[in-house]
């Protein structure tokens, strides 16, 4: 029998070199001939010495040249015969593989004596140069696949919805087909670990790609080897190629292994910038012997793909961090409208209010609202940054005013919003408030205070000196709201002269810090007020507020933003009939 071969580097013999599994064992010189010359010049070496100058491939099939066809026809093993046992053989290698063979065999020598020495020295000089063909077109082809590989994973990325699964999926899949394997998987080691996993499983080590492996295999327990010395090998960054699994004495359950049907193993880390990040593992249902630049591609591969995937999941979570901040947009504009659009008047009352939130989200909040004939004021700092102290600061506010509009006594008000916490929240949830009602007529002012920074007046009229000795803070009393259900608050009174002025605040004011890390405190606000009476004893709440925020900003520069600043400034003129609500 005799097969003609085409005489590109794309034909294929392999289904003549199939192991038992019918995928090839391994590497032959046929893989690398692309026309007839390397048999040719057997042939003209033969008619030259008289010997019988054979290239054979590594089974021992003698490779000869097709008449003026330029094509290379490979004789079947009863055509080919066995090497006579006088002959000498030249082996032709790639790494520590022979792909082939050049076989001198005895002839009718038609030179000298010395005829058969210089057609081993030719031949030699033949298997020299082959072999350094062989492994520049080897070299070639690895980087082919290489680039292939690569081009794929690239073009994956450049998808704006690409996952780090469907990455190494498309990682696996590339695997497989470049190094013509049959089966395979790729498990990620857990984020926070540098080594082995612990435990006598495999549970740590989570699979996020498979192909043609059963569901038996992928989740049996039982490690492929004793005392995981395979993966020991794989993550401490060398490949590990098996020629035969079943052959292994540190193979576990043989048995396993046959109901699988795999036979050829080769396994590589998954690494990126030093980092270990997964492991690859790939199968042959028949023997299989992976040569170097096969073990160096899986290796290139598996560098590739970490790398890929740490992309994607790069990609991925910026995509998933702009999608919350597009929702904490939407969340923080809806709490801003929680704050009052407008504060209500009253005659003989001026009001003005602001908060800076730090972050998106604020725990701060204030509200002026209309109680019966008198005016509520409202401000609050609940524990924490973020949605959770957001919804809480929704949740406190819309009690509080829900309560104000049942009752006018503060202390009550404030009791029913403490226990609708204490309901609702954990241990470590709670929010500091002080709530006061004002009569615009009189001046009176009746207030409770839950844990909050205590409000103060400064009285300024006309005519007199207006400095810190005529500030009055206002009494604390009771505890946080959302920690005692029967807590009790006390009701403080204070009565408001015309020309006073009521700042509250939170401490995200009073605690903010300039670069020498010195904080603004209670002091530096006391005398921000005063400077801005100072100036003009009439000024409105308005003016005194943007005092008060124009001194904080010059003595917190650019330094980042800790906490919510939160102030309310009543100045009261005096007493008059209620204009609007």
């Amino acid at each position: 029998m005799m097969t003609t071969e085409g005489s590109t580097v794309g034909d294929d013999a392999s289904s003549d070199r199939d192991g038992a599994g019918g995928r090839p064992v391994g590497l032959s010189i046929r893989d690398f001939l692309t026309d007839g010359s390397l048999a040719s010049l057997c042939a003209a070496l033969s008619s030259l010495s008289g010997l019988d100058v054979q290239l054979r491939d590594e089974s021992g099939r003698r490779i000869v040249a097709s008449d003026d066809s330029g094509l290379w026809t490979i004789l079947d093993q009863e055509a080919s015969g066995e090497a006579p046992a006088m002959a000498d053989r030249v082996p032709i290698l790639l790494g520590d593989q022979a792909v082939g063979e050049i076989v001198v065999a005895p002839g009718a020598p038609s030179l000298t004596g010395a005829s058969r020495e210089h057609v081993l020295s030719v031949a030699r000089a033949v298997r020299a140069t082959a072999g350094e063909v062989i492994a520049d077109v080897t070299e070639l082809r690895h980087r082919v696949k290489e680039l292939d590989v690569l081009h794929r994973l690239s073009a994956m990325l450049t998808s704006p919805n690409v996952t780090p699964e469907a990455m190494l999926d498309a990682a696996l899949a590339s695997a497989l087909d470049a190094l013509d394997l049959d089966a395979g998987s790729i498990v990620l080691l857990p984020t926070d670990a540098d080594g082995m996993p612990s435990g006598e499983n495999e549970g740590e080590l989570r699979l996020m790609a498979s192909r043609n492996l059963s569901r038996e295999w992928l989740e049996s327990p039982v490690p492929l080897s004793q005392d995981r010395e395979f993966d020991r090998t794989v993550l401490s960054g060398r490949v590990l190629a098996i020629e035969d699994l079943l052959a292994d004495p540190r193979t576990l359950t043989p048995a396993r292994l046959e109901r699988e049907g795999v036979r050829g193993f080769i396994s590589a880390a998954m690494i990126s910038r030093e980092r270990l990040i997964g492991v690859i593992r790939l199968y042959s249902r028949s023997v299989r012997r992976f040569t170097p630049p096969e073990r160096l591609l899986l290796k290139s591969i598996g560098e590739q793909a970490a790398a890929a995937v740490e992309q994607a999941t790069l990609l991925h979570a910026q995509q998933e961090e702009r999608r919350i901040q597009r929702q904490l947009k939407l969340a923080s504009a809806v709490q801003a409208r929680m704050l009052p659009a407008r504060l209500p008047k009253r005659d003989g009352v001026d009001i003005a209010a602001r908060s800076v939130p730090s972050t998106e989200l604020a725990g701060d909040f204030y509200d002026v609202f209309g109680v019966e004939d008198r005016l509520g004021i409202v401000i609050g700092d609940v524990v924490g940054k973020g949605v959770a102290a957001a919804l809480m600061m929704s949740s406190v506010r819309g009690s509080l005013r829900a309560f104000a509009q049942d009752t006018a006594a503060v202390d009550t008000v404030l009791t029913r919003t403490n226990r609708a916490m204490c309901r609702d929240t954990l241990d470590n949830e709670f929010a500091t408030t002080w709530y006061g009602v004002l009569d615009p007529e009189t001046g009176a002012l009746e207030y409770c205070s839950a844990g909050h920074e205590p409000p103060f007046v400064i009285r300024a009229r006309e005519g007199d000196e207006v400095d810190s000795s005529a500030v009055r803070p206002l009494g604390v009393g009771g505890l946080v709201l959302g920690v005692d259900a029967g807590q009790v608050y006390k009701v403080f009174q204070h009565r408001l002269e015309p020309g006073d002025v009521l700042v509250a605040y939170t401490d995200g004011l009073t605690d903010a810090r300039d670069f020498s890390n010195e904080k603004f405190g209670f002091s530096r606000l006391v005398h921000a007020v005063v400077d801005a009476l100072r100036e003009n004893v009439n000024a409105s709440a308005e003016d005194v507020l943007e005092r008060v925020m124009w001194t904080l900003r010059q003595f917190s520069g650019l330094r980042e933003q800790v906490d919510d600043e939160t102030i309310v400034v009543l100045r009261y003129r005096g007493g008059g009939a209620e204009r609007d609500g």
